[in-house]
């Protein structure tokens, strides 16, 4: 291999370690006036979705921000490039900004992580007592065969018994 592939290979190994950081920095978020403006990936800003501006991380990925100072957190979906003011991570639409508690702020610190809505919260095992109990029992004897077979089968028999019926 020469230097090229090399350089390649550690350009896109550091880039998707930075995406799998957790970001501290500065958040804004977008003016109500920019609703209905298209953003980078094409889509129209609302300032009532939950939705942000991040300079890496690829269009549709899931973050998780949250405000430090009273734990409040939301997931927003990445759908333009910013921000590019020195000092600020992440744009949120004025939605988001509500959720988390910026609004009166303005600027404030967050912390920023990619959201991974697949990983299942835990669940204590007190909270299945309430669940009704069902019987769950088979089928024994005929009724065991899927229908789609029963179905099948009449068909093959029926379709057997015309081309039998046909004159040679």
């Amino acid at each position: 291999m020469n230097i090229k592939k090399y350089t390649l290979v550690i350009a896109i190994t550091a880039s998707l370690a930075a995406l799998a950081q957790v970001q501290n920095g500065k958040a804004s978020y977008y003016s109500k006036k920019f609703s209905g403006r298209k953003t980078a990936s094409g889509e129209r800003l609302h300032h009532d979705s939950l939705t942000c501006a991040h300079r890496t991380y690829p269009f549709g990925t899931m973050l998780k921000v949250t405000n430090p100072s009273n734990g409040k957190q939301v997931v927003v979906r990445v759908t333009d490039r910013g921000p590019y003011v020195k000092g600020r991570i992440i744009d949120l639409s004025v939605r988001a900004a509500q959720e988390i508690g910026i609004i009166a702020q303005g600027i404030a610190p967050v912390i920023v992580e990619r959201y991974n809505p697949s990983i299942v919260p835990f669940k204590p095992e007190d909270a299945f007592d309430d669940l009704p109990e069902l019987e769950m029992g088979t089928n024994e004897g005929s009724d065991t065969t899927p229908i789609w077979m029963i179905l099948r089968d009449q068909y093959r028999k029926e379709s057997q018994l015309a081309n039998s019926q046909k004159p040679k």
